[in-house]
């Protein structure tokens, strides 16, 4: 009796002390990708957001150096994660990318019965403002400013009429 309880104790401790994850999580694997970029391109520090449809959380992925990124999908307990999306979110300086290239579909990897998921169009994003495709940069914030006098104390003019107003016909 006292080898049985010995026994329980160790295949216990071993349970415990072990890193295997007994929970089924489902994980998405992915890569991003620079249309101009040049050879080895530093991809680290860019945001992937997942989302699933009827859950409310979100999940956040930073991707590597060379542009891979794993993510866990959010799901509830008794749902599994059927459709969701990925996005390029941004990174630490300024991407340009198409309305396609911002957002993918979320498939299936391999078998049916695997947890791993993947992306279905590549996450593609341009380092320079390819100018024929879209428009870039701000456009003209110039207001106007009706010359008033300094004498008077008040702040320019654009601060109190920021627009011309509309008249209604009758």
């Amino acid at each position: 009796m006292a080898i049985r309880m010995l026994n329980l104790a160790a295949l216990l401790l071993v349970l415990i002390s072990s890193r295997i994850q007994l929970s089924a999580c489902q994980a998405l694997k992915g890569k991003v990708s620079c249309l101009d970029c040049k050879n080895h391109y530093d991809f680290s520090g860019i945001k992937i957001l997942v989302k699933c449809d009827k859950v409310k959380k979100l999940s956040m992925a930073n991707t590597k150096e060379d542009g891979s990124f794993a993510v866990d999908l959010p799901s509830e307990s008794t749902k599994t994660p059927l459709n969701c999306l990925a996005k390029l979110v941004g990174g630490p300086s300024a991407l340009y990318a198409s309305k396609k290239g911002v957002v993918s579909q979320i498939v299936r990897a391999d078998g049916e019965n695997s947890g791993f998921y993947a992306i279905s169009t590549p996450l593609a994003f341009s380092t320079k403002c390819p100018s024929k495709v879209m428009k870039c940069g701000v456009g003209s914030s110039k207001t106007v400013d009706l010359p008033l006098p300094p004498e008077w104390g008040l702040a320019p003019s654009s601060y109190y009429i920021p627009f011309v107003p509309i008249i209604g016909i009758p």
